[in-house]
């Protein structure tokens, strides 16, 4: 596991979320040992989130949707999804394996506006926030 020096972190916050992750994957290792989860595969997806206006959609690809979602939702990383506040998650679906998930989504990215509403129309018409459905 790679360590972080502490002059490093940008700010207490960095230092906070890295001291909470640290003892996430420590706890995992523990689970790991207990349980069948190495023999578990690993799932990917690539998802659509958009702002309450529904003015902007933000695809991404991640292997933990819970987390990447909850993470833009409370603004914790900076950028495109905390500066134009995208908190809900409209479409969502899961990829056999990181190449195909990456495809799909740069598949996505490539195609116009009304590519993207028309598939978002297809699984969720009334554009409802799926975040608490995966809870």
């Amino acid at each position: 596991m790679k360590t972080w020096p502490l002059f490093e972190m940008a700010r207490s916050a960095d230092l906070l979320r890295h001291c909470e992750e640290r003892r996430f994957i420590t706890s995992l290792r523990g689970a790991q040992r207990r349980s069948n989860l190495k023999t578990m595969k690993k799932q990917f997806y690539v998802y659509i989130m958009t702002n309450a206006k529904h003015g902007v959609l933000y695809t991404g690809v991640t292997s933990n949707l819970l987390a990447r979602v909850y993470q833009h939702r409370e603004k914790l990383i900076p950028g495109f999804t905390s500066r134009y506040h995208i908190n809900l998650l409209v479409y969502y679906e899961e990829q056999a394996d990181a190449p195909s998930a990456i495809a799909r989504e740069k598949q996505i990215k490539g195609g116009s506006r009304q590519d993207k509403i028309n598939l978002i129309d297809k699984m969720n018409p009334r554009w409802c926030d799926l975040y608490e459905q995966l809870q």
